[in-house]
């Protein structure tokens, strides 16, 4: 049986200010296995970016990890036998991490701009990752960038690879940036809402050249994004979360055909749906909640069309509701079927 190649345990990523404490992520649990897709959705500011800067080590202070979190990274960098064990990311310096990451664990970013140095060729970038963290020399790497290149899709990469990032479009720095991650070959690639910035159709080119990589190399990948219809694309399973909280997790049909969170139920009903006749779509209600010094409640009780008194005194721990299915919620909605009406679930009064 395989192993899991990243578990992370009640991940908690607080930043001191003079205000108070920020806890922009306040216990977040999942597993991902190798060639498995995690898609990671919530409105802006629900501590998606956040949960994966933590895993790659990107904190910086005022930001910390709270005690008790672990992720935990299935490698044989630190092992003196070269066998595979768990190591804690999270009690590692950062000149520990710089060894995982770019090799072990790789990352795309939503802004391909931002992420290439203007000031260097593509290939003066390419074969700095890869010279730095593999045995090669120079000419060896560069004939892995190329080959690289070429593998995401980028035309004339043997003549192009000697040019600056600003002579590309969007989409073929994107591809550049996928090339630049897959460099060392890592175990899990993280892609921070990757087709942002590109239009429709590019954004349809690099998703599928995602899920072909994904199972050209092996990799685990981690997709954030705001956009459910990219998860219901690529993801096997998909986080929810709110407010730095994980609402709910289950596999991507789950998800979709049979939400039990009200937040869930709530995104599903905001997106447009040909099955479906409406006048009008169903915005949810209210804003999102500032996570300075937040109450020990539900973050989604004020905007929660299913709130109770409960609700109002207690905080709901994260439980597996079966097998695969993780909820955080005191009165969830129970459905063997998502409705095709208004609510995208039915409650068991409802019924």
């Amino acid at each position: 049986m395989n192993e899991p190649v990243l578990i992370v345990k009640d991940l908690k990523t607080y930043f001191d200010i003079a205000e108070g404490t920020v806890k922009a992520v306040n216990g977040v649990s999942f597993e991902l296995n190798m060639n498995e897709a995690l898609g990671v959705v919530g409105e802006t500011g629900s501590g998606k970016s956040v949960t994966m800067k933590s895993v790659m080590g990107m904190i910086k202070k005022p930001g910390y990890l709270a005690e008790g979190t672990q992720i935990l990274f299935n490698t044989d960098e630190f092992s003196k036998n070269g066998e595979k064990e768990y190591v804690n990311l999270a009690k590692l310096n950062k000149k520990a991490f710089t060894r995982i990451r770019g090799k072990h664990i790789g990352m795309v970013f939503q802004d391909p701009m931002a992420s290439l140095n203007p000031m260097y060729t593509v290939a003066d970038q390419m074969i700095e990752t890869i010279v730095y963290h593999q045995d090669v020399t120079i000419e060896e790497a560069r004939k892995r960038a190329i080959d690289l290149l070429t593998t995401v899709g980028l035309p004339n990469a043997e003549e192009r690879i000697d040019d600056y990032p600003f002579q590309f479009s969007g989409g073929q720095r994107q591809r550049i940036i996928i090339a630049i991650s897959l460099s060392c070959s890592p175990e899990v690639l993280i892609a921070d809402e990757p087709t942002t910035a590109l239009d429709v159709t590019i954004q349809a080119q690099i998703l599928e050249l995602m899920k072909d990589l994904q199972n050209e190399f092996n990799t685990a990948m981690v997709y954030i994004t705001h956009d459910l219809s990219v998860v219901a694309e690529i993801a096997d399973k998909v986080l929810v979360m709110y407010g730095g909280n994980q609402m709910e997790m289950a596999d991507v049909y789950t998800i979709f055909d049979r939400p039990m969170h009200p937040y869930t139920n709530a995104l599903l009903s905001c997106i447009p749906r040909h099955d479906v006749k409406k006048d009008e779509l169903n915005p949810i209600k209210g804003q999102p909640p500032i996570m300075l010094n937040p109450p020990a409640l539900c973050p989604f009780l004020p905007r929660c069309p299913k709130a109770t008194e409960r609700c109002r005194k207690e905080w709901p721990e994260l439980v597996e509701v079966e097998k695969g299915h993780f909820l955080r919620c005191f009165n969830p909605y129970k459905t063997d079927k998502v409705d095709s009406g208004d609510k995208v679930a039915k409650t068991e009064d409802d019924k």
